[in-house]
């Protein structure tokens, strides 16, 4: 069986620029036949709406909907969208992590409270009121994907509270797994992918420190691109996966299993 996302209508959001992992992803999900559903972060001067739109006009999304998901009034519009269009949803990609560079850099203990629940709240508990709106329109065997990385499990300088939210994202990613898998069969996982040169990480101090030590250690000698996570994000959202549940898959050219 060949990876075709022919029919499946797929919600894809945090697409910032044409480096963003979820421009990967979105490509390899049209490329594989899917109909796609693009957010994008509204700000005041519509400059974000602009940009997205440009970009992502090429894969001909049928829906294009503003959301902040620190606001429930989006997170309710875009699936009332969502039903009234498509009434139904066959895959969600959750992109969006957020923390302020400050919290990014030197010391994980001066980290501050408000920093610490702004990033947990976008980085981690939005996949939670995502899914819980997306519930009703899940077809039979839908798929939620996330991404992660392996400061969720392993401390990494600078990653600090960043780590924090994505181990709290993978515990969800298990919890919405049990969840969503019994009455659909609604299936969620979450990639981790390697170190990857986007506008998201060029916050976090010494990226490119990070990405030089996968390629002199990772067993494939590189890390990974947006075109490698976005194929497994399909494969995922695809039939073939239908037995992948629960679990973070790991596209970081074997970087994980070293210990050093």
């Amino acid at each position: 069986m060949l990876l075709d996302l022919s029919g499946k209508k797929i919600l894809v959001t945090g697409i910032a620029n044409n480096r963003s992992i979820a421009w990967g992803i979105a490509q390899q999900l049209k490329a594989a036949g899917a109909e796609l559903g693009i957010t994008y972060l509204p700000d005041d001067k519509g400059r974000f709406e602009s940009k997205v739109r440009d970009l992502t006009s090429p894969l001909q999304p049928s829906l294009f909907l503003p959301l902040n998901v620190q606001d429930n009034s989006q997170i309710e519009m875009v699936f009332s969208e969502i039903s009234s269009k498509w009434g139904k949803l066959d895959g969600l990609v959750h992109c969006l992590a957020f923390a302020g560079k400050e919290e990014l850099v030197g010391d994980y203990s001066a980290t501050t409270s408000e920093g610490f629940k702004r990033a947990l709240e976008i980085s981690a508990y939005s996949l939670a009121p995502l899914c819980h709106h997306a519930k009703p329109l899940f077809t039979d065997g839908a798929s939620i994907i996330t991404l992660t990385y392996l400061g969720a499990e392993r401390a990494i300088p600078n990653y600090n509270v960043m780590g924090v939210a994505k181990a709290a994202l993978e515990a969800s990613v298990r919890y919405l797994s049990a969840e969503l898998g019994p009455e659909k069969q609604v299936r969620v996982n979450a990639i981790s992918a390697g170190p990857i040169r986007t506008l998201a990480s060029s916050a976090i101090g010494g990226i490119l420190d990070m990405i030089h030590n996968v390629e002199e250690k990772a067993p494939l000698r590189r890390t990974v691109t947006q075109t490698e996570v976005g194929n497994t994000a399909a494969f995922l959202l695809s039939n073939l996966s239908s037995g992948i549940s629960g679990q973070t898959i790991y596209v970081d050219a074997g970087y994980c299993i070293n210990g050093m």
